[in-house]
């Protein structure tokens, strides 16, 4: 009879385990059963540090900013997923992804032709900006590109901005001298107020994050505004899977208006209203 006993005592222990509670939310809002630990899929997350609200190394030497903590809450949602955040420096990032060091760019990427002939991005935008040229505050010449010829321009290689330059160039003669910007992006308002360049490019929402003394301002039209979105691999069926699976969160953050407040906490104001 103890033996009987026993053994009804292991069966019926685990029933109760395969009938618990250890449940847990998808991205879509669907309830599954929590994975096995090895089958849970680690996913390579690379950001930047020297992004001012958006990426970087706070005062305690914490790695934070809108994208960083963005990123966190997405992994909170996705429990098929375990993301791994490491930093690189910005032009490095793409690069990273194609050679498979990283799975996941963010770094507030602007979805432009040129990337998308090479990278997937996911569906929902994250944030949407317009970007304009920036100049010092007391410089009244420059209104747009054409006023730029010959003058030099500040910006970081294989952004959305360089791009931009660089297309105008093309049709130009190299009209624009192009300074790329080595290491941290912190030194901007120094290099334009000093002369040593004449302005830059940038986001809407950036100028007040690299400049919260107000020594530079926004100058003319907006020459391109898009969607920001992650990055991620082309051509490969793991990678499109954790698109979908993201901007599944995504829908969700939008929804509760948890994205609405990270946007406000970090960047001042919300944009994270898409073009569409």
């Amino acid at each position: 009879m103890k033996k009987t006993w026993s053994l009804a005592v292991i069966l019926l222990a685990g029933i109760i385990a395969g009938c618990g509670s250890d449940q847990k939310t998808t991205a879509s809002g669907s309830s599954t059963a929590n994975a096995d630990s090895s089958k849970v899929q680690k996913v390579v997350i690379g950001t930047g540090t020297s992004f001012p609200k958006v990426c970087f190394i706070d005062e305690n030497g914490k790695l934070t900013g809108f994208d960083v903590e963005l990123i966190k809450e997405i992994d909170n949602r996705l429990p098929q997923y375990e993301f791994d955040i490491q930093t690189q420096e910005f032009s490095n990032l793409l690069l990273s992804l194609e050679t498979k060091k990283i799975d996941l760019v963010a770094h507030e990427m602007e979805k432009n032709p040129e990337r998308t002939e090479k990278y997937l991005f996911n569906k929902e935008p994250y944030a949407h900006w317009k970007n304009k040229i920036i100049v010092a505050k007391d410089n009244n010449s420059i209104q747009s590109l054409d006023d730029l010829k010959g003058k030099k321009v500040l910006t970081s290689a294989t952004s959305a901005q360089a791009q931009i330059l660089e297309n105008y160039n093309k049709e130009n003669g190299n009209a624009i001298q192009i300074v790329y910007q080595n290491g941290a992006a912190n030194d901007t308002v120094s290099q334009i107020t000093s002369g040593r360049v004449d302005a830059t490019l940038g986001a809407d929402f950036t100028l007040s994050l690299i400049d919260p003394q107000g020594k530079l301002k926004t100058t003319g039209d907006a020459l391109s505004e898009a969607d920001i979105l992650f990055v991620l691999r082309k051509n490969d069926p793991e990678e499109q899977k954790l698109a979908d699976a993201v901007d599944g969160a995504l829908q969700e953050l939008k929804k509760d208006g948890t994205l609405a407040k990270l946007s406000k906490e970090w960047l001042g104001d919300d944009f994270t209203e898409s073009s569409k």
